[in-house]
């Protein structure tokens, strides 16, 4: 029974099976947030398809006068992507005017300069789905992607790209208060180029659990500390002798000599006694140091009173 419980737990620990809701959510969020941060046009993924293609399938998918990106990844592997006429007007808009104009522009054949202005957008993009794939197992075919350069139509992609299985992240964008639509075509190699995510053992993962869960725990405890203004020796007969209102005179300075204490009167700051926001509060000027706050503070002697009995000579 125990050995068919490890196994299940041993299961729920493998990263996000291929195709899995990593690089789907991951390609959502990255391209939203690329967006807003660059430029401050609010972009919503209304419908998202993870699908294969050939080349010459995505050769036909392709939207007429798209802006295509060609994306440089890992050991040589080549990606596209692909803005529709309406994304590409959108972005510029944003970057020249600071708003959307309140008529789409007529669909147009995208320019380099186009192309210069959306480059760190794509870039910022694609950096952030390689963050939301860090414990993914789709990274190994998504991750490590940027982009290397503009394309001014598609017909180089034929010679560019190898004739084999892509992966095509089809997206369905709305843009702005206007909600403009459009679709972003991302394009990569099916076969995995980028870095496989290794899986710690059982056994490796056990031991830095523990001490987590274990820090958690103490780090909850609470902590007793002192702060002490000054300390005086009397002798038992006046301690026993004190009533309400009778009065203690400390030194002045003990006002800038408040040391903090813990409860078995080891020292671990220098403070001050002040007032925040109409309480009493301490200002820590000088935190000890390691020695010193694991050095037992020695209170001064008491002062003996010779009227008192002999075995009662003084109390702290």
């Amino acid at each position: 029974m125990t050995e068919v419980i490890r196994r299940k737990i041993d299961r729920a620990r493998q990263p996000q099976a291929d195709g899995a809701p990593g690089a789907d959510r991951g390609w959502r969020l990255a391209l939203a947030r690329a967006t807003r941060d660059a430029m401050g046009l609010d972009l919503e993924v209304r419908r998202l398809q993870v699908l294969r293609a050939s080349l010459a399938e995505i050769l036909d998918i392709a939207p007429e006068r798209a802006l295509v990106s060609l994306l440089d990844g890992p050991e040589g592997g080549l990606g596209v992507l692909m803005f529709a006429p309406a994304v590409t007007a959108a972005m510029i808009e944003m970057q020249t005017l600071g708003r959307l104009a309140s008529q789409p522009a007529p669909p147009r054949k995208p320019t380099r300069i186009d192309a210069a202005m959306v480059a760190g957008v794509v870039d910022r993009a694609l950096a952030g789905l390689d963050d939301t794939l860090a414990e993914e197992a789709d990274r190994i075919w998504a991750g490590g992607f940027r982009y290397a350069s503009f394309l001014e139509d598609l017909r180089p992609l034929a010679l560019l790209l190898e004739e084999e299985t892509y992966r095509v992240l089809l997206a369905d964008v709305s843009l702005g208060e206007s909600a403009r639509e459009g679709q972003v075509i991302l394009v990569l190699p099916a076969i995995g180029r980028g870095e496989q995510i290794a899986m710690p053992s059982a056994e490796a993962e056990a031991a830095p659990q523990f001490t987590t869960a274990l820090a958690a725990q103490v780090m909850q405890v609470d902590c007793r500390l002192d702060a002490i203004i000054g300390r005086l020796t009397l002798p038992i007969r006046q301690i026993m002798g004190l009533q309400p209102g009778d009065v203690l005179e400390l030194p002045f300075s003990a006002i800038d000599a408040v040391t903090i204490e813990t409860m078995d009167g080891r020292r671990v700051a220098r403070a001050r006694l002040g007032q925040n926001r109409g309480m009493r509060a301490l200002k820590v000027l000088e935190a000890d140091s390691f020695r010193a706050a694991n050095a037992v503070h020695h209170r001064p002697a008491p002062v003996e009173d010779p009227a008192a009995p002999p075995d009662l000579r003084a109390a702290s």
